[in-house]
């Protein structure tokens, strides 16, 4: 009988056999579908306006002056940062912080406009929450664009006041100019960068605790694996079958997100759209692979699910988006490149929001596939050395005699 005669039956056997598990099962069919929608639609909710703005401040005015005023309506006016309140001391400030109803406060000390007036520097001081890096780093950056615009405004009336040309003017206040030109995502849209991030780190821990979990459900009982010989069609279209559902539904969760960051939200695609798809069912076949394997070496299913979800949760925090993957030790770095997230991350952001040249755009992908390749030669390994322990438990280390009936 033809290869393909042989391999069809155990493959179409299983395959069908996993889609009546999830019509049976209605646990593992919200794991795979419901649950990653529902938390991709919730996360998109949170960041859809894709830019924080307006984060609220408090004003300690000690000098009541026309330049404190001045400084106050720039800050308010900046796109970051909003006046919200105005304290009578530091320490009802402080409080404010404390409770979070402020994220800074800005003191401007006596004396500012005389000081300025008269040549000198005085000091402005910002106060915020630098547990907070997102929102602190933002108020602090809309306090440091208006301060010194304000200082420097009153500087240029000064010295065009005594008769210096206003080119030479500007020279002196600031000699050695910056030109600042953010690269990729230079309005810090979080859509492009936080949350596209976020989408594929969460179906990374779903596509592993489904799979480690589905295949638990076989595994710990063992006359089930009998399913991978049936009719001699091999481990390899019995395998084939049980994943290929879990995949398409795994890329439909992953497709769905994507359709809306690209067609609602502007996601923008620089590079290649067929080689961000291949490193997408490379990350959601390593992902099963990684999942099947625990599920082969740990029992009972839920200890392989246990080990799933810590293994991939904290993912997020050692990919390199909230902190840079130079700057970690070696065991955050080595977490992070053990896991398939990291390298589907780095080419969705090199196929995304930087566009990255084709013939530099492989490594991620190139390793996702050694991700696939290895995952699935343990796997299969172990399935091999299961049915060998089975085998040689029998009476006489015969090969059990396969049912014909799926379970």
């Amino acid at each position: 009988m033809p290869i393909r005669g042989e391999l069809a039956p155990g493959f179409w056997l299983v395959f069908w056999r996993e889609l009546g598990w999830l019509r049976r099962r209605p646990f593992l069919l919200a794991l795979t579908t419901l649950v990653p929608l529902v938390l991709s639609a919730l996360l998109t909710a949170v960041f859809s306006t894709g830019l924080a703005t307006r984060l609220p401040i408090g004003v300690l005015d000690l000098d009541s002056s026309e330049l404190s005023r001045s400084v106050i309506r720039l800050v308010d006016a900046t796109p970051d940062t909003a006046v919200a309140v105005r304290v009578a001391e530091l320490a009802e400030g402080r409080n404010m912080i404390l409770s979070g109803r402020i994220l800074g406060l800005l003191m401007l000390p006596v004396n500012l406009e005389r000081d300025v007036l008269a040549g000198r520097r005085p000091e402005v001081v910002f106060f915020y929450n630098t547990q907070m890096m997102t929102p602190g780093n933002l108020v602090l950056r809309g306090v440091n664009a208006a301060v010194p615009s304000a200082a420097a405004g009153v500087r240029l009336s000064l010295r065009t006041a005594q008769g210096q040309p206003v080119e030479a003017a500007e020279a002196a206040l600031a000699p050695i100019p910056v030109q600042t030109n953010p690269l990729f995502n230079p309005t810090l849209n979080y859509v492009h960068f936080l949350l596209a991030a976020l989408l594929p780190s969460l179906l990374q821990i779903v596509v592993v605790t489904a799979s480690a979990y589905s295949a638990g459900l076989d595994v710990q009982t063992p006359h089930r694996l009998k399913i991978l010989r049936r009719l001699g069609g091999g481990l390899w279209p019995a395998l084939a079958g049980k994943m290929l559902p879990y995949t398409l539904l795994f890329l439909m969760v992953l497709g769905l997100p994507d359709a809306v960051l690209f067609g609602v939200y502007g996601l923008p695609l620089r590079g290649q759209g067929w080689l961000l798809l291949l490193a997408g069912i490379l990350f959601i076949l390593a992902c099963q692979f990684l999942g099947l394997l625990l599920a082969l070496l740990l029992r009972p299913v839920a200890s392989a699910v246990s080990i799933g979800t810590l293994l991939t949760a904290p993912a997020f925090g050692f990919m390199g988006i909230g902190f840079p993957r130079l700057g970690m030790n070696a065991f955050a770095y080595g977490w992070g490149s053990i896991l398939p997230g990291t390298w589907y991350l780095t080419a969705r952001i090199d196929q995304t929001v930087r566009g990255t040249p084709l013939d530099l755009s492989w490594k991620p992908v190139l390793i996702l596939l050694a991700f696939v390749g290895a995952l699935t030669g343990l796997a299969v390994w172990r399935l091999q050395t299961m049915r060998v322990r089975s085998a040689a438990a029998r009476p006489g280390g015969a090969p059990p005699v396969l049912s014909g009936a799926a379970s």
